[in-house]
């Protein structure tokens, strides 16, 4: 579907703004990268890729570097200057992302579920392949060529960062595709970005996560207070599922005066995306599919720390009455020497 509407529109879109959602991850770089690669060397529509926010987790800082990947920040009047709008890895009316919610795209390629029909000319959307990525590099291998070195790391990166390693591949598909573009890629830098150096300020905050870990019922929970950047929140959640006996876990961070939050979830018959929805005042301030989801919403630059404790005790509230979890069950610290039981 996108190779047809490629071919037919050709330079009549060119040229193409292609936006990620803000604080983009390894696979919606990956998706935007390679439909630039798509876009310019086979169709001759000359592109760019922006984004908004900051490209937070180490691993996303090497990726961009190494790769020397040519994403930048959108600018107020890239609106204007391209009349022609590449939507991966988001939606228009999603609230992750910059793009007007009164505006139709021109492309939208993207794995998530969304509740409101996308507005897009050509829309391709499958929340069964893993990560965008995948419906990406299934393009360029459909065209036989030969995909580039970096291009191929990237896409490789974006498989398995949001796949956690293909174990949420839920289609044979999937790992086909995976393997099909590894041999093109560069595997020692694919291993640079998976084993990045990481700051003093990462290892303090996911000492912190640790320290504030409470738990119960299969549930872990911790709030980090500020964050260095809101992909810290989500990487510290997906650490924190991995303790054993847990079948969930939920993190929020503090970052520009909104609530980071990120819910992560063994596999379920719930889907995290809706889970987490339901516990948004607006609903469009969260996302996500199967058993990965993340939102935020404004608390304010200003606001006092008890405003920030109380909008973090009403997500797990929330959350314990969503997922059924009695509170009157206490909850414990599993990672404190003296554990302590405190109420929330």
């Amino acid at each position: 579907q996108l190779l047809t509407f490629l071919a037919k529109r050709g330079k009549r879109i060119s040229p193409l703004l292609i936006t990620t959602h803000d604080y983009p991850d390894p696979d919606a770089l990956a998706s935007a990268y390679g439909l630039k690669h798509l876009a310019e060397q086979i169709f001759g529509i000359r592109s760019r890729i922006v984004y908004q926010g900051v490209i937070g987790r180490m691993e996303n800082r090497t990726m961009a570097k190494i790769l020397k990947l040519p994403v930048y920040k959108v600018k107020p009047d890239d609106l204007t200057k391209y009349k022609h709008t590449a939507l991966v890895d988001t939606q228009p009316a999603f609230e992750n992302n910059w793009f007007p919610k009164n505006r139709k795209a021109t492309i939208i390629v993207d794995q998530h579920v969304s509740e409101v029909k996308p507005a897009g000319d050509c829309v391709i959307i499958d929340p069964d392949c893993g990560a965008t990525a995948i419906i990406i590099a299934q393009a360029l291998l459909l065209k036989e060529v030969e995909i580039p070195s970096r291009l191929a790391t990237a896409l490789a990166y974006g498989i398995i960062s949001d796949t956690m390693n293909l174990y949420r591949a839920n289609k044979p598909e999937v790992i086909d595709v995976y393997l099909k573009v590894i041999p093109f890629c560069d595997l020692k830098a694919l291993a640079q970005i998976q084993n990045p150096v990481r700051s003093r300020r990462f290892f303090a905050t996911l000492g912190k996560g640790i320290e504030n870990a409470m738990a119960r019922s299969g549930l872990i929970t911790a709030h980090l207070g500020n964050v260095e950047n809101p992909d810290l929140v989500s990487q510290v959640a997906d650490f924190l599922l991995t303790y054993r006996s847990m079948k969930k876990s939920f993190c929020t961070g503090r970052y520009n005066g909104r609530l980071y939050v990120s819910l992560r979830m063994d596999k379920s018959s719930i889907n995290a995306g809706k889970a987490l929805r339901d516990i948004f005042e607006n609903r469009g301030e969260a996302g996500g599919h199967d058993d990965i989801a993340g939102g935020s919403f404004e608390v304010g630059e200003t606001a006092e720390a008890d405003e920030w404790l109380a909008a973090e005790e009403m997500m797990v509230k929330r959350l314990l009455k969503r997922f059924r979890i009695r509170t009157t069950k206490e909850p414990y610290y599993p990672f404190r020497q003296a554990a302590t039981i405190s109420k929330t």
